[in-house]
């Protein structure tokens, strides 16, 4: 139960982002999530998508530097220490947590993270335990 994550490399540059949202506009790409980090000379953009396939084949004839990688997409209420619980479950089961970022779906009362742990099996299996419900990739194209 695990979400494919496209990690592209931009130049840190003006501009850059902007055409790399264009090409994905384009090309009628739906982004469910996006997270932007920075170095001096360039840019991790890592996004989550509703066609995956498509988007690697367009980033791919566009000339861009990409990578895809499985991370979790989590399902919780939408209030105050939903997200707490969770991170305390996977540092509990000693799953450590890389990076995360939150996107937003048209379900009311849901919230939803992406999370890079260092062992998805394990933290899959420990939160589905505990009653908290990843997302697959099917169920994210249709959210």
């Amino acid at each position: 139960m695990t979400v494919k994550q496209i990690s592209v490399f931009l130049e840190n540059k003006p501009g850059r982002l902007a055409d790399f949202t264009e090409i994905l506009s384009r090309h009628q790409i739906d982004m469910r999530a996006l997270s932007l980090a920075e170095a001096e000379d360039f840019g991790i953009v890592r996004i989550i998508v509703d066609d995956v396939y498509n988007a690697s084949t367009v980033l791919k004839d566009e000339g861009y530097v990409f990578s895809i990688t499985k991370v979790l997409a989590v399902e919780m209420p939408d209030e105050p220490g939903a997200l707490s619980g969770i991170i305390r479950v996977l540092g509990e089961n000693d799953v450590n947590v890389e990076y995360m970022y939150a996107f937003t779906t048209r379900k009311k009362g849901s919230a939803y993270m992406i999370l890079r742990v260092a062992d998805n099996k394990k933290a899959i299996e420990v939160l589905q335990k505990k009653g908290i419900r990843p997302v697959c990739q099917e169920e994210l194209a249709d959210l």
